[in-house]
């Protein structure tokens, strides 16, 4: 007689098969990862990496965007990032350095959740923050969710319901593999990655097979941290490609050209991952609006972008560089120049507005209303260049207009999260940071 222990190991080797089967065998992609991505770009929580004015102008290009980051993050900030990104037009994951990180909020926000995992760092890199991370959900994070949610349920079934819902997030969870390439990285140090760590093409290959098929992760990651890895990334990420049947494989570090984004595609990645050149272009619009001192609010797109090309190199602007790290944008000079010359349009407009308002409004509300009665054509402008994104970009110019006149900052986006000032001190090019 077959017993309930030998029919439930039988399904249990089942439904291991059937998922083998679809990932090996069967021409399914079951990845959560959607293969269509081919640029990702991290937007770091930290409290210096601002964000560009028109951050949805730029992002509307990008495949996806990652929150997180290694230094300096903080569960509040995290939150934060997440206020100021929703709702992009592009899809928006979460890749937290820290288990605090996760929040109920972080999980609404987040389309998918990233649990890294360093395959060349310490022991503790790995199962640790692994085994810390599930402590942390199982005990404290869910039980949270599940009170708020069931106030009256039994503490007995309130602690199943957890239990469930821990095994159900970490399943729904994408587990990422990293190779840290840059022993002077955050990232390295936060996981104690050092020079004798890092691996040789082979020797990548072979963790990147194991973290597939024995740990199961989608996503592969060759991290160089803000250096360019070269030749030497290449060689690594065609030899892991060559292991790899069904997690995606991700490159980052040091992009911000054309042909360095198209070598490490060529080499074998699936994507590219961008974040230090999005993050410059904030100061570079700072430096720009606090010189525009020839331009007034009645400047037309064209006196803008014909400013910004005598102004600027455009072809070096961090703007132009991060375009250029995306296979599908096909003039990135071009492109930059127009969002540059919206960026000042809309500085120099809000100023001019925020002299109007200045001390006839109180709350976030009064100036979308008294926005809303405005006849401003930066603002129609700079919608138009990212038109499935318009309540983003409504809500960083009220955002502006809120820290111009003195109203306390509205929800969603913090005129902190920007480089570019707009208070009455502003023209002094004084640095905005907080």
């Amino acid at each position: 007689m077959t017993t309930r222990d030998e029919v439930a190991g039988l399904l249990g080797r089942l439904g291991r098969a059937a998922s083998l089967g679809a990932r090996t065998v069967l021409p399914l992609d079951t990845n959560p990862v959607p293969a269509e991505w081919t640029h990702v770009t991290k937007v770091d929580p930290e409290r210096e990496k601002r964000l560009p004015v028109l951050f949805p102008c730029y992002l509307q290009h990008t495949s996806a965007v990652s929150v997180g980051g290694s230094a300096d993050v903080t569960a509040a900030n995290t939150e934060a990032t997440f206020d100021a990104l929703a709702p992009a037009s592009v899809p928006t994951f979460h890749e937290p350095s820290d288990p605090r990180h996760v929040t109920p909020k972080t999980r609404e926000r987040a389309d998918l959740l990233a649990i890294p995992e360093v395959l060349n760092g310490d022991s503790a890199s790995l199962i640790g923050r692994l085994g810390a991370g599930t402590e942390y959900i199982r005990e404290e994070l869910l039980p949270e969710m599940v009170a708020d949610r069931l106030p009256l349920a039994p503490e007995s079934v309130a602690d199943a319901v957890a239990d469930f819902a821990t095994s159900w997030l970490l399943a729904e969870a994408v587990f990422e593999a990293y190779i840290i390439q840059n022993p002077d990285s955050a990232a390295a140090r936060e996981a104690n990655v050092g020079e004798d760590d890092l691996l040789a093409a082979r020797a990548a290959k072979r963790r990147a097979m194991a973290a597939e098929r024995h740990l199961g992760s989608e996503l592969v990651y060759l991290e160089y941290s803000g250096t360019y890895g070269g030749e030497t990334a290449a060689e690594a990420l065609s030899a892991i490609d060559d292991g790899l049947t069904w997690s995606r494989l991700w490159y980052g570090g040091g992009l911000d050209s054309r042909e360095h984004a198209a070598a490490m595609l060529e080499a074998g990645a699936d994507a590219v991952v961008v974040g230090d050149v999005f993050h410059r272009i904030a100061d570079e619009e700072a430096d720009l609006c606090a010189a525009a001192t020839d331009l007034d609010a009645e400047a037309t797109a064209s006196a803008a972008t014909e400013w910004v090309r005598d102004r600027l190199d455009v072809g070096e602007s961090a703007a132009a560089s991060y375009l250029a790290t995306i296979p599908s944008v096909e003039d990135p000079e071009r492109l930059a120049t127009r969002y540059l010359g919206a960026t000042v349009r809309v500085s120099l407009g809000v100023r001019a507005l925020a002299d109007d308002l200045r001390g006839d409004v109180s709350t976030p509300g009064t100036i979308r209303r008294r926005l809303a009665d405005r006849d401003a054509p930066w603002l129609d402008d700079a919608i138009a260049l990212a038109p499935d994104d318009d309540a983003l970009v409504r809500r960083a110019v009220v955002s502006l207009l809120a820290d111009a006149t003195g109203v306390p900052a509205p929800d969603g986006v913090s005129p902190a999260q920007f480089a570019v000032a707009t208070a009455p001190d502003s023209s002094s090019g004084a640095d905005p940071r907080p």
